[in-house]
């Protein structure tokens, strides 16, 4: 029994690590599609509007998003870290909105980047 024990222990312990690491793979993998669809929305209204939107609820008002995704790495819609764009090089000077989307993270990821730097 003892020796059952022990060898389920160590499998345990080996398949842990492996589950954690696919799952991180899992939230990254779906972070690149939401910062990419979340990009690919703003240009479309920029270039739809004339002007960028000035809020990421702007996006599902319109009609171009049902609803803000999550971000994965927060689990939240709320925490994205938004860039306005500056109001010189924007398309409606007067009205300068959303130039880029990030992750509110602060965490890094395995290959040393931020995630709110992606």
């Amino acid at each position: 029994m003892m020796i059952v024990m022990t060898i389920v222990t160590i499998l345990v312990s080996m398949a842990v690590p492996l589950y954690q690491r696919s799952v991180l793979r899992a939230k990254e993998s779906v972070l690149r599609q939401n910062l990419f669809t979340l990009r690919t929305v703003i240009d479309e209204y920029t270039y739809d509007k004339q002007k960028a939107p000035q809020t990421l609820e702007d996006l599902v008002t319109e009609g171009y998003l049902r609803q803000v995704p999550v971000d994965p790495i927060t689990t939240s819609n709320r925490t994205w870290k938004i860039i306005m764009e500056d109001a010189l090089t924007s398309v409606n000077q007067t009205e300068p909105g959303i130039f880029d989307v990030r992750s509110g993270s602060d965490k890094v990821s395995p290959d040393g980047t931020g995630y709110s730097e992606w």
